[in-house]
């Protein structure tokens, strides 16, 4: 009998695999925050190919409340296997002078999620993140989508709090956040086991993410906050804020079922 199933594990019916076949189809709600860090820690967590943004140290962390499926849209009835909470931190970069954006440091808090992620090529780690959330109700537990409507993210790991920021929305923005923009251009790496063969990895490639299917409510911003914490096995506070930018608050929809692979590494 022949295992199924698009990922492990594998099964006679394919349905244990913990990442389904795509398309992905994903909807969220994003609190975006820009800054910049110090330029020569950016610089630092650049993959081979990557060169220095010409506005040196630039970054957004990004706290993000997520649902997501596939094609037929079962998970959606069960929501264990569609709903997930990430945070994670962006900085800019030019690829053969074009701009791009790289993620060094991703938490997700549940494990379809973080599979999916090393797929993509996204470095995710298992965390707890928390997001203020609204209901469309005027009510005092709902911050509502408007002028003084104020929302924040926690991320804790390995019983510590490693980042927390904040949003306080002010009006309509006229353009969206830039800071996260560009392309997505990160490492798919995948290392071996076998005696004498550990720094040669199975798989070490520079890939572009590709989407499509895009849609977005409309984006409010504001002021903002954030602070990185440090922790023994992390080393994400090196990208901690210098300077602040702005935030942001808005919906925004997609779906994957592609890849680019830009160079082996």
């Amino acid at each position: 009998m022949t295992l199924e199933g698009y990922s492990l594990p594998r099964s006679p019916e394919g349905r244990a695999s913990l990442v389904p076949r795509p398309p992905w189809h994903y909807v969220g709600d994003f609190l975006v925050i820009e800054y910049w860090a110090d330029p020569d820690a950016v610089q630092a967590v650049l993959p081979p190919g990557l060169e220095p943004h010409p506005d040196p140290g630039r970054c957004a962390a990004l706290f993000v409340d997520w649902q997501s499926c596939t094609d037929g849209g079962g998970e959606l009835l069960d929501p264990a296997r569609s709903q997930y909470r990430e945070f994670f931190i962006v900085v800019n970069a030019l690829l053969d002078g074009a701009e791009v954006t790289t993620c060094p440091y991703i938490w997700v808090d549940r494990d379809f999620a973080l599979a999916r992620g090393w797929i993509q090529g996204f470095p995710k780690k298992l965390g707890s993140i928390w997001i203020t959330r609204t209901f469309g109700l005027e009510c005092r537990p709902d911050p509502g989508i408007g002028p003084g409507a104020a929302f924040g993210g926690t991320l804790a790991a390995g019983e510590r709090r490693l980042a927390e920021g904040a949003v306080t929305l002010e009006r309509l923005a006229l353009s969206g956040p830039t800071h996260n923009g560009p392309p997505l251009v990160n490492v798919r790496h995948f290392p071996r086991l076998a005696a004498g063969r550990h720094d040669e990895p199975a798989v070490h490639e520079l890939v572009r993410a590709r989407s499509r299917d895009r849609a977005s409510s409309p984006i409010w911003e504001g002021s903002a906050t954030l602070a990185l914490h440090g922790a023994p096995s992390e080393e994400h506070d090196r990208l901690a804020p210098v300077r602040l930018g702005r935030g942001f608050r808005f919906t925004f929809a997609y779906t994957v079922d592609d890849l680019e692979t830009v160079r082996e590494l």
